[in-house]
């Protein structure tokens, strides 16, 4: 676990540009329940979070088109709500950062780990972009 003063800044990286941060198994399940898009992103205390995930989901909001819902978790704190969160991601085995779009509470589109560290933020927002186009 990781204190709350250094995960504070992390966090408000995404609840500054409205994503709200779930907390326990019972918000995961009430937000993957609702209808339409929800965009969530597991957060993590790694450089590549900082440098490449929260940026790049920051500048994927600047699209027409755009989730209903964003929501976050944050690895290594919110534990439970992170393992319930990335249960909703079967087949796709654990990591964070991560992302996962969801139609209808259903998975549309993930980007692993492997698809964030190394890449800069643009290409993470491109990627978002496009998966908001085909949709949301």
């Amino acid at each position: 676990m990781y204190p709350p003063e250094l995960v504070k800044p992390m966090r408000e990286d995404l609840t500054a540009v409205g994503f709200e941060e779930l907390h326990t198994v019972e918000a995961v399940e009430q937000a993957l329940a609702k209808n339409g898009t929800t965009l969530v992103v597991v957060n993590s205390v790694c450089g590549c979070a900082a440098a490449n995930a929260r940026p790049g989901a920051r500048m994927s909001l600047q699209n027409a088109k755009t989730p209903d819902h964003l929501v976050t978790v944050f690895a290594g704190v919110d534990r439970e709500a992170t393992d319930k969160a990335r249960a909703h991601m079967v087949p796709f085995p654990p990591s964070s950062p991560s992302m996962a779009l969801f139609k209808d509470g259903e998975l549309v589109h993930m980007l692993e780990r492997h698809h964030i560290e190394g890449r800069p933020a643009e290409v993470i927002a491109d990627n978002l972009r496009d998966a908001y186009n085909s949709f949301c």
